[in-house]
C-alpha cells in the first residue's frame, strides 16, 4: 500500500460524489507537473487523504489503476485552461467525522514532510500548486493517528479491494467511433478501416505486418493469434495515425492488454519497461520474464516516434522532471 494526498478545493464535491480523481496530464504551458505525474503510479488499495479548505475531509481507497479519460463535464469552468484528455483513477471516498486541520498539528507533522514535492508549506498552509502528492509511511502514520479509530476499517478495506476496470475509457472510444460514422467527409470504406483499426484488425493490421512479423515479447508469429496494437492509442491518434503501420506492434492478446493499459512499454533501443504498479506475478504468467532484462529488438524511426508518445502519455510510470 502507498499513501497519497490530494488537494481538491475546486473539484472536491465532483470527485467525492463521482468516486474518482482526475488531473490534466501537463501544465498549461505543456510542462510536466510532478503532482499530475503521480497519478500514473496509483494502484488499487492505495490510501488517499483528501484535503479541502485547510482540513483532511475524507479518505479514499483507490479502486483502479490510472488511465486516460476526458475532463469530467461536471467540472464546468473549473480548470478551464486544462486540456480535455487527462489522467483518471477510480476512488471510493469516505467523509471523515474527525476532519483534522493539519496546520494545528504542524509541529508534529513537519519532521515527516518531504523536502521536495511536499503537500504542505512548513507553516502548515496548503499549496495551491499541489494536486496529488506522495505521502511517506511515517507521515501517513501520524495523520492516521490524529484522525483516529475511524481509519481502521478503511485500512482493512484497502487490503481486500478488487480492481475496477476502466470501462469509461472504452465508452470514450465508442463515442469517437460514433463521430467517425457520422462524419460525411470520411468515405464509407475508410470509416470501416478506422473502426476495425480500433480492434487491431483490417487494413491497419495488414500495414503493421509489413513491418512486424511476430509478437515482440512472446515470439508468437501466427497472425491468427496476434493483434495489431497501437503505440499511440487509437483514441488519441489522428485518422492518418490510426491506420499508420508504424504506429503498431503485433502482440498476443495478453501482451496487447498490458501495453494498451500502460503496464509495459518500450525504450527506443528495444528495452522492455515494466511499470512499477504492474502486478509482476501476473506479468510472468502472461509470458514476461520479470527476473531479467529483456530487449525486443530495434524499431524503425517511425515506430520510435509513436513509442515516445506511449512512454509520455500511456506508460504508468512517473517520468523524470
Amino acid at each position: 500500500m502507498r499513501y497519497w494526498w490530494v488537494n481538491q478545493n475546486q473539484t472536491y464535491r465532483h470527485e467525492i460524489d463521482g468516486g474518482y480523481l482526475w488531473s490534466p496530464k501537463k501544465n498549461k504551458n505543456q510542462a510536466r507537473n510532478q503532482f499530475y505525474e503521480n497519478m500514473r503510479e496509483v494502484s488499487p488499495g492505495d490510501l488517499i487523504f483528501s484535503f479541502k479548505d485547510t482540513r483532511i475531509a475524507a479518505i479514499g481507497i483507490a479502486e483502479s489503476y490510472c488511465y486516460e479519460s476526458p475532463k469530467p463535464v461536471e467540472f464546468g469552468t473549473a480548470g478551464s485552461y486544462w486540456e480535455n484528455i487527462g489522467w483518471k483513477v477510480k476512488v471510493r471516498f469516505t467523509p471523515l467525522a474527525n476532519s483534522i486541520r493539519p496546520k494545528d498539528h504542524i509541529a508534529l507533522l513537519l519532521p515527516f514532510l518531504p523536502k521536495k514535492y511536499s503537500p504542505l508549506q512548513p507553516n502548515g498552509n496548503g499549496l495551491q500548486s499541489v494536486y496529488l502528492a506522495h505521502v511517506n509511511s511515517d507521515l501517513a502514520s501520524e495523520l492516521i493517528n490524529l484522525i483516529g479509530a475511524e481509519v481502521s476499517p478503511l485500512l482493512d478495506a484497502a487490503q481486500t479491494v478488487q480492481p475496477i476496470a476502466a470501462d469509461d475509457l472504452d465508452f470514450s472510444e465508442l463515442q469517437i467511433e460514433s463521430e467517425i460514422y457520422l462524419d460525411p467527409a470520411i468515405r464509407e470504406t475508410e470509416k470501416l478501416a478506422l473502426v476495425r483499426a480500433r480492434l487491431g484488425q483490417g487494413i491497419f493490421k495488414e500495414r503493421v505486418r509489413k513491418i512486424e512479423t511476430r509478437c515482440r515479447v512472446t515470439g508468437v508469429d501466427n497472425p491468427v493469434h496476434l493483434i495489431a496494437s497501437h503505440c499511440k492509442p487509437w483514441r488519441d491518434a489522428s485518422n492518418e495515425e490510426r491506420l499508420d503501420g508504424e504506429n503498431g506492434l503485433l502482440l498476443t492478446p495478453s501482451i496487447d492488454h498490458l501495453f494498451d493499459r500502460g503496464f509495459i512499454g518500450f525504450e527506443n533501443n528495444g528495452q522492455l519497461i515494466i511499470s512499477p504498479v504492474a502486478h509482476r506475478p501476473s506479468l510472468q504468467r502472461m509470458g514476461i520474464d520479470i527476473n531479467s532484462t529483456t530487449n525486443v529488438g530495434a524499431f524503425t524511426q517511425g515506430q520510435k516516434s509513436f513509442l515516445d508518445f506511449h512512454r509520455e502519455s500511456v506508460l504508468l510510470q512517473v517520468r523524470a522532471i
